[in-house]
């Protein structure tokens, strides 16, 4: 009778301790089944460049909450458990890289450790209807598009389509103002989602694009775009060209260096370290000829656009003297007669000359209003 006690209490004790051991296997992820980590098709990593600076772990689980999100899963298993810190890296990245995914709420769900994704989307009745206003309006961008060939053009034309087509506003978390739905669809959007829609146009267009965070000189929160041409990476800042008055364009915020670039954006590294650009190659300035190394290089440019009839007029300048001999020669009123003049245009009437001055970027901009 004792030994049949002792025998009860042995097995009762192997079936508790195995109770115990099951459960904590399963809380603790090692009896956890996860699925297999995938990874992004060659296609779709080429067009983002942040992918390719992922460890491979990383790369998988980017791909599973890519995978998860377009299919709106509220609960996204991982491919294996994560630290918290790392979890937050990748979400972090993929939610300000990947501009189709307007309807992920501000806020994120995460643990000290992660091994199923929970996600949270804003509270919309008509999601469906939403994403497909979307996908029509990339559409319609590209199709616009659909005829420019090479890098440089692809890139002006997607940055002039989003100054065309969009308003800067002031956004919050209620609205769209920092999505790409925001910029293509309601035409109306903050730094984040110009910078968004840029990244979702390049990606369907082909080019390598991505979105950087910082801050600007004047130390506020800020984002832009960096992107390939040929084989040099190059900065634009989509918000800052746009003035939001129509025909006006700020060309100094468009493919620049590191050197001049950096003058007034700051990027954040935290997350990944973004591109060196280090050539000037296609500096806005030059590609029209508007590049002007010194004076007479400056003076000749006004007098041939003012003969061509342009009331708005571009210089870019290789130093600060230039800019500065430039702006004295054309705040002068006899001198500025005598351009006139010499350009054979008629000074005549009630002819208002304003400059848009930019000496961080060592350019101006010439307004002549007739």
């Amino acid at each position: 009778m004792k030994k049949k006690v002792i025998l009860t209490l042995l097995v009762f004790a192997c079936c508790l301790f195995a109770a115990v051991a099951l459960n904590y296997g399963f809380a603790t992820g090692f009896m956890r089944n996860y699925p297999d980590a995938e990874y992004l098709t060659y296609e779709e990593a080429a067009v983002r460049p942040v992918y390719y600076e992922l460890g491979i772990k990383e790369q998988a689980l980017y791909t599973a909450l890519y995978r998860g999100i377009n299919e709106e899963k509220e609960a996204i298993p991982l491919p294996f458990e994560v630290k918290g810190e790392e979890y937050s890296k990748v979400f972090r990245i993929l939610e300000k890289q990947e501009g189709e995914f307007f309807f992920l709420d501000s806020v994120y769900y995460t643990a000290k450790r992660v091994h199923e994704a929970k996600m949270a989307y804003k509270p919309e009745l008509d999601l469906e209807l939403r994403r497909g206003e979307l996908r029509n309006a990339v559409k319609k961008a590209v199709k616009g598009g659909s005829s420019i060939r090479g890098n440089y053009y692809i890139a002006t034309y997607i940055s002039n389509y989003i100054i065309n087509n969009c308003k800067y506003v002031l956004g919050d978390d209620d609205s769209y103002a920092s999505t790409a739905y925001g910029c293509l669809v309601e035409g109306k959007a903050n730094c984040e989602g110009y910078s968004k829609a840029f990244n979702l146009l390049a990606a369907e267009m082909g080019l390598e694009s991505q979105l950087i965070t910082g801050t600007t000189d004047t130390g506020e929160n800020h984002a832009w775009n960096q992107v390939k041409i040929g084989t040099e990476w190059f900065n634009l800042d989509v918000t800052w060209e746009d003035t939001d008055v129509a025909g006006e364009i700020r060309s100094e915020y468009f493919l620049r260096p590191d050197k001049a670039f950096s003058r007034t954006h700051f990027a954040d590294e935290e997350l990944f370290e973004p591109q060196k650009c280090t050539s000037d190659n296609w500096n806005t300035f030059k590609v029209s000829g508007h590049h002007a190394e010194n004076l007479e290089k400056a003076l000749s440019i006004l007098k041939d656009s003012l003969s061509s009839g342009n009331d708005t007029i571009d210089i870019g300048f290789a130093d600060s003297d230039t800019y500065s001999q430039f702006k004295y020669v054309i705040t002068n009123e006899e001198r500025v007669a005598e351009l006139f003049d010499e350009a054979g245009v008629s000074a005549d009437g009630d002819i208002v000359i304003r400059l848009r001055e930019n000496p961080g970027e060592l350019c101006i901009t010439v307004l002549i209003d007739k």
